[in-house]
């Protein structure tokens, strides 16, 4: 689907990340040789869920392999796009294998009541600190929203490797986009809940509840504000950490990036913000 120039929540942790690897994702458009494993098996079960809340919503009997089905047909389609990258120690079928045994730890749980929607898109308004709306609307997609007594419950699914720690439900700006997105446009209260799929060798499920204030959503929209501001003045540069580098599709681009520097000005004063 396209929109006209919007943010997502995944554009903004994007620049704040690194601005060089949002410039050469989203201005430059450069292709990715590969994805990382993490992420094809995080859509792979976001797909599984989203089908068996479907049929909780439509009262349906839950077919387990029909969910096996989703899982597999997502895993290939991403496999035929781009190679998927693994961890040294990792393999391609351990890794599917660990996937499934994630939905279907998700399945033992008491199922999701209330539900509203699933994988719902959302595109809102958003105001800074001084309540002025800004020009550029923000998409959100979530997971699933349920009614909780009188307001709405964001429920938003990660895999991860490890337990999220209580700062990282409180600091991120996820829930914020979520907050806003549904307060924006549905005119209610909204919290998020975070249901964590650890992919520990015995899988694991941790929930986590995020509230945001009217505060949290105009210092979202000041981060926005600043961060067009940046883009526009064409200020792309690298942040070199482990945790950025190492799993960079664009090391070969981002190392040739300070001789082609003028030209990449030049390049970006044709393209638009586009998230």
């Amino acid at each position: 689907m396209h929109h006209r120039p919007h943010w997502s929540y995944s554009s903004i942790s994007q620049y704040l990340a690194c601005p060089l690897r949002y410039y050469f994702q989203r201005i430059l458009c450069l292709p990715q040789p590969t994805i990382n494993s993490s992420l094809v098996l995080g859509s792979s079960v976001h797909s599984a869920l989203a089908e068996y809340h479907r049929t909780i919503q439509q009262n349906e009997p839950t077919r387990i392999e029909k969910l096996h089905q989703v899982f597999a047909d997502t895993w290939s389609s991403r496999e035929n796009q781009t190679r998927i990258s693994f961890k040294d120690g990792e393999n391609p079928k351990d890794t599917f294998d660990q996937g499934i045994a994630l939905v279907e730890l998700y399945l033992k749980e008491p199922p999701p009541q209330h539900i509203i929607s699933i994988e719902r898109e959302i595109i809102s308004p958003v105001h800074n600190s001084r309540g002025e709306y800004l020009e550029t609307p923000l998409v959100a997609v979530a997971d699933l929203i349920t009614a909780d007594n009188d307001q709405l419950r964001v429920r938003e699914f990660k895999t991860a490797a490890r337990a999220y720690s209580e700062i990282e439900a409180e600091s991120s700006l996820q829930p914020t986009c979520y907050v806003n997105a549904v307060q924006e446009v549905f005119g209610q209260p909204a919290t998020v809940e975070y249901t964590v799929l650890i992919k520990t060798k015995t899988p694991k499920i941790q929930r986590l509840s995020a509230e945001r204030t009217e505060s949290d959503l105009g210092r979202l929209g000041d981060i926005i504000e600043n961060i067009e501001r940046a883009v526009q003045a064409n200020i792309f540069y690298p942040v070199e950490s482990p945790l950025n580098c190492s799993t960079c599709p664009f090391r070969k681009p981002c190392r040739e990036w300070g001789r082609s520097n003028r030209e990449l000005v030049t390049l970006n004063n044709l393209a638009h913000v586009e998230a």
